[in-house]
């Protein structure tokens, strides 16, 4: 569901995108697949941010809840995910460093090498933020 909610904002449907994702996460909350979480919390800030510049507020609300759902699964790439998300959102706000200083404390604390994905973003976000 969150796959597809993903999608249906990228195509701009935003509104649909949130009702997907409202009833994914009713479904974890009812079912307690909980895994995935913390990603339903963080792409319902980007729907946010997708549909209405306005939603800021609500979207910050969004990435804080999928930062607390990660850590306390210590679900370290989601963290990291949501760092990115939080971390795009207050450099548009004008929060740089302080973005930079949540992206890099999550980002340090890995230690394996390769060029993951969310990795080499993360890396070029830090690049930005500097």
């Amino acid at each position: 569901m969150a796959l597809l909610a993903e999608a249906h904002g990228q195509g701009g449907q935003t509104e649909e995108g949130q009702r997907l994702l409202s009833e994914a996460l009713a479904t974890a909350h009812r079912t307690g697949e909980r895994n995935y979480e913390a990603e339903i919390h963080r792409l319902q800030g980007e729907l946010r941010l997708a549909g209405d510049r306005g939603q800021q507020t609500a979207a910050e609300h969004c990435f804080r809840q999928a930062l607390d759902v990660a850590r306390c699964q210590q679900a370290r790439s989601l963290e990291l995910r949501v760092a990115m998300s939080l971390g795009r959102l207050w450099r548009r706000q004008g929060k740089r460093v302080r973005a930079r200083r949540l992206l890099a404390e999550i980002y340090e604390s890995f230690t394996e090498e390769g060029d993951e994905a969310d990795l080499v973003e993360a890396k070029g976000l830090l690049a930005e933020l500097s």
